[in-house]
């Protein structure tokens, strides 16, 4: 056994990697719910070509389109004279032209188990954002490596953002082992290096596969015949068996995106359900209010319905009239989401301004659009794996960072919902989207008072702001102070909180 082999067999123990009978019985039933997964990875590794020629061999390639595709590859055929897979992906005249992928493209195709959407993911760093985007959706991360390079930086990035984004599935595909003489020991050590990586992320659910995307080996049909030293799944077959995530993690969650009132005896209170379930009796909590009340009816557009659960568009009817607006956030009053003015969050730059410390940003979840002033707290540095103190973080930069909102902000942690816990960051002067978050865990903050370098925000009800900002005193200061009018029932949790 080589070295790598052995190093392998020890990794084995701590990270997961699906086992798979030689000859696997076939499922009863084919499972309903449709897998997203991704490809990443660094430049050139092949992902577009992967997913191509994953299109062709489950036959999901149509006649029209085989034909263009064997138009558009004239003149483009490689040594095997095979089309280039890579087109069915490509499909923007700059992506063909330079035979990059710029923008996510997303395929639908099928076998006989369950269905599947994959989303294309570009490797250059510069669309590092666009790979965070298709991983924000994705149950599972094909991740590429060209076998005779191995692990690079953006492989690392990637690896790093559909981490963060909730991935906990990982296939890792080393393509192009045909150009490698199909070399054992570099399939190995390959495998050795990201599965230390995966366990330094938190990642145990590895299947490490040798391919050729070009040839088609091990993609849906198995390479033993070039392989004969690989007994493991195929692409597909781990696919297949692949698990989807679930929302039910936490309680009832509904995000209210309309109020519905279409005459004086209707109310209802529409949006998706994003977490949990819900049915007629339930006691709900609505936030940031805090009013309680109880569920009566569940109306969808062509029934009344006994229950709704994650996914479900509905409009829920309560038995009293209370204020809700869009924004808010319906939620099971046994199990409510985190709310507070404070919050740690991790996020991806998008933009090359990057992050500016201390700038006000607008902070968009669901349907709620919010001030936030975000501070830089550390950086990820992709090489080391470690955290570093930082100040600002630049553009495709993974961050730590501190959120301080002027109302009350209502999230779950990312780890538990990834609609509630989810955010981007939108810069208000140029209405560009700066940054994709995810909630970490809700800060302590000091009462109604919060420094901004040599500023003071005094958080008070109504009617003593007003007196307040009226006097002599306030109107000398005006510069050093700010004051944000709370109702009653925030400024009793203030001065509850400074008197404990």
């Amino acid at each position: 056994m080589t070295a790598p082999a052995i190093a392998n067999a020890a990794l084995d123990e701590a990270t997961t990697v699906a086992a798979f009978p030689a000859q696997e019985p076939v499922r009863a039933t084919r499972d309903s719910r449709p897998l997203r997964l991704i490809t990443c990875g660094s430049v050139d590794d092949g992902k577009s070509t992967l997913i191509g020629r994953l299109l062709w061999d489950t036959k999901a390639v149509k006649e029209d389109q085989a034909a263009t595709l064997e138009r558009d590859s004239s003149g483009k055929q490689n040594d095997l004279g095979l089309p280039d897979f890579a087109l069915l992906l490509d499909g923007l005249q700059a992506e063909r032209e330079q035979g990059i992928t710029i923008d996510v493209a997303y395929r639908y195709f099928s076998t006989d188990k369950r269905s599947f959407i994959v989303a294309d993911t570009p490797g250059h760093e510069q669309y590092t954002r666009n790979m965070a985007t298709g991983a924000s959706t994705a149950d599972l991360a094909v991740l590429l490596v060209d076998a005779r390079v191995g692990l690079l930086e953006q492989t690392r990035r990637h690896a790093t953002i559909a981490t963060l984004m909730g991935i906990r599935q990982f296939v890792l595909a080393v393509n192009k082992i045909d150009l490698t003489d199909y070399d054992r020991s570099r399939f190995e050590q390959i495998s050795h290096e990201f599965k230390e990586l995966a366990l330094s992320l938190g990642v145990r659910q590895v299947t490490a596969i040798p391919v050729s995307a070009l040839k088609g080996e091990n993609v849906v049909y198995d390479g033993r015949a070039s392989m004969p030293w690989y007994d493991g799944p195929t692409l597909i077959e781990v696919l297949e068996l692949a698990t989807t995530r679930s929302a039910q993690t936490v309680g009832f969650r509904l995000p209210v995106q309309r109020v519905s009132r279409p005459g004086e005896s209707f109310r209802g209170y529409q949006g998706t359900v994003a977490g949990g379930s819900v049915k007629p009796g339930d006691s709900v909590v609505i936030l940031p209010s805090g009013m309680v009340a109880n569920v009566t009816k569940i109306v969808t557009f062509d029934l009344v319905r006994n229950a709704a659960v994650a996914g479900d568009a509905i409009t829920l009817v309560l038995d009293r009239q209370v204020d809700v607006s869009r924004g808010d956030v319906i939620a099971a009053i046994d199990s409510q989401p985190m709310t507070g003015l404070a919050f740690d969050a991790q996020l991806v730059a998008l933009q090359p301004e990057g992050i500016q410390p201390g700038k006000r940003y607008w902070l968009k979840s669901g349907s709620r659009r919010q001030r936030v002033q975000v501070q830089p707290a550390s950086q990820l540095d992709l090489k080391t794996g470690k955290w570093n103190q930082t100040q600002e973080l630049p553009m495709n930069a993974i961050g730590k960072v501190h959120l301080a909102f002027d109302e009350q902000a209502i999230f779950d942690a990312y780890e538990q919902n990834r609609t509630t816990g989810a955010f981007i960051l939108i810069d208000p002067d140029t209405n560009n989207t700066v940054a994709g978050g995810m909630i970490t865990a809700k800060r302590a903050a000091l009462g109604g008072i919060h420094a901004e370098e040599s500023r003071v925000i005094l958080s008070l009800p109504a009617d003593l702001a007003d007196q307040l900002m009226a006097t002599e005193l306030f109107a000398s200061r005006r510069e050093d102070a700010e004051i944000r009018r709370v109702n009653a029932g925030k400024a009793a949790e203030i001065i509850d909180s400074i008197d404990g």
